[in-house]
């Protein structure tokens, strides 16, 4: 709220250098602020007693909404991809698969095994959990397992995510 919309009885009052001005009446405050050319800005209104700051409301609204995109550029969404395996997996490909876990593990991104069945290969779920395990074990120190793994369909499937 800003100016005349600000209707409590006394606010502690910032002046436009950031200093305090102590508690004041708001009519005194809004006199003030017509006095500097400003305008009576409420900032915490749940504050006891509501604290209020003069100034340009475009330039505090501006710094606001920049603050907030500055804020949001720090922000870093979690990364996940997707690995995909066979229980029949040769040594070297698995060993590719473990190298791509670990890059992004590094990165700290979260990673999805997933372990798909073939035909009557699903019969024998202990081969798709021996492969899983290999990797798993190949990259511990990277990163853990967040649950034991899941059976969806034909696919056994793990997260992993970084330490």
């Amino acid at each position: 709220m800003i100016n005349e919309r600000v209707r409590v009885p006394e606010v502690r009052l910032i002046d436009t250098d950031s200093s305090q001005l102590g508690v004041k009446r708001t009519s005194e405050a809004l006199t003030m602020a017509v006095e500097k050319g400003v305008d009576l800005i409420l900032i915490s209104p749940g504050a006891s007693p509501p604290v209020a700051r003069l100034a340009d409301y475009g330039k505090f609204k501006y710094e606001i909404i920049k603050h907030e995109k500055e804020a949001k550029k720090s922000q870093k969404a979690s990364v996940l991809k997707e690995v995909k395996l066979t229980p029949k997996i040769g040594e070297h490909d698995l060993n590719v698969r473990i190298g791509k876990t670990r890059e992004i593990l590094e990165k700290k991104g979260k990673v999805k095994i997933s372990v798909y069945f073939r035909g009557r290969e699903v019969t024998h779920r202990e081969y798709g959990e021996r492969v899983l395990n290999r990797l798993v074990d190949a990259v511990a120190e990277l990163g853990k397992p967040e649950a034991p793994p899941k059976i969806e369909g034909r696919n056994m499937v793990l997260l992993l995510v970084p330490k």
